[in-house]
């Protein structure tokens, strides 16, 4: 099985740790060229992520520009074919699951059945209090809402969960999902969030984990999943170092990797040598045609040999 490949986009999310200078002055029709060159490029997700609201006091890190990722990805699903739609990672707390289950769930009907749902637990304590949200049992609040969206976008017209924090059953949703079971991806590196991903997910994505700290965590995951006897698919995924395909001429940054298509490619196949299903890569630029070309060349030279 090959090596797939996803990205999250630029614009959607503009933190001061990874987004570059040209974004602040690009928007919506960037979005839909980015995405669209994705979707030709052969990648097999664009994702966007998921923050309500941002308090001043990490504005100037996180920045407040942070698009809503059901209304983008459902946009970009209009201007797309085939590349799935995965939230990373969406925050389900802040929200009722039957509320989440309804975004979702129409955004799935009217992609034809490409979501992938990414959730995390959040970590922001403003954005939980203003909403009315619990920030201190939001891990546990978490394990139940997974649990709740697992009945919420299957494929019962009237789902039901009976839980600690949400009761619900005999009130109808449609339109129904396209896909008989969304994958449910978990996000985070804490000992807390591999544990949730390895019991209660399809699929793991990481946060911030350099890869030298990953083989570790993929060891945990499978044991956990081994004790635990659960069975069936499950995606491990990783976040890669900044790349550029080429010879840069200008100042990429130590961590990137770069070079020649080859040369990328065997560095990258070392994520699939220590288990990694999918990997989500990033690239620098100074400016969205710059990050187009990177993009092609990506799906055109470096995909191929990632085998």
């Amino acid at each position: 099985m090959s090596l797939a490949y996803g990205i999250q986009l630029p614009v959607q999310a503009q933190s001061a740790l990874f987004a570059e200078s040209w974004e602040a002055g690009a928007g919506p029709a960037d979005l839909v060229a980015l995405a669209r060159a994705v979707d030709g490029a052969g990648f097999d997700y664009l994702a966007a992520c998921d923050h309500v609201a941002v308090p001043r006091r990490l504005a100037p890190a996180m920045s407040t520009v942070w698009y809503d990722p059901v209304a983008t990805l459902a946009h970009l699903a209009a201007v797309t074919e085939r590349v799935r739609l995965l939230s990373h990672v969406a925050v389900v707390g802040l929200r009722h699951p039957l509320l989440t289950a309804k975004q979702y769930a129409t955004l799935d009907h009217l992609s034809g059945g490409r979501l992938i749902l990414g959730v995390g637990a959040g970590h922001v304590r403003e954005e939980f209090e203003v909403l009315g949200a619990d920030f201190e049992r939001r891990g546990a609040v978490l394990d139940e809402t997974i649990d709740a969206l697992r009945a919420a976008l299957g494929p019962e017209e009237f789902p039901e969960h009976h839980g600690k924090s949400y009761d619900f059953g005999g009130l109808g949703q449609r339109p129904r999902p396209v896909q008989p079971e969304v994958p449910l991806w978990v996000g985070g590196s804490s000992p807390a969030a591999v544990r949730r991903a390895a019991l209660k997910g399809d699929g793991w994505l990481p946060q911030g984990d350099p890869r030298e700290r990953l083989p570790a965590q993929i060891t945990r995951l499978r044991r956990l999943r081994e004790e635990a006897g659960t069975a069936g698919p499950f995606t491990v995924g990783a976040i890669t170092e900044p790349l550029y395909v080429g010879r840069a001429g200008w100042e990429v940054g130590r961590r990137t990797l770069t070079g020649a298509p080859e040369e990328i490619a065997e560095s990258l196949r070392a994520y699939r040598a220590m288990g990694v299903d999918q990997i989500q890569v990033r690239f620098r630029s100074r400016s969205r045609a710059e990050l187009i070309e990177q993009i092609g060349l990506f799906g055109a030279e470096v995909a191929p040999r990632l085998d």
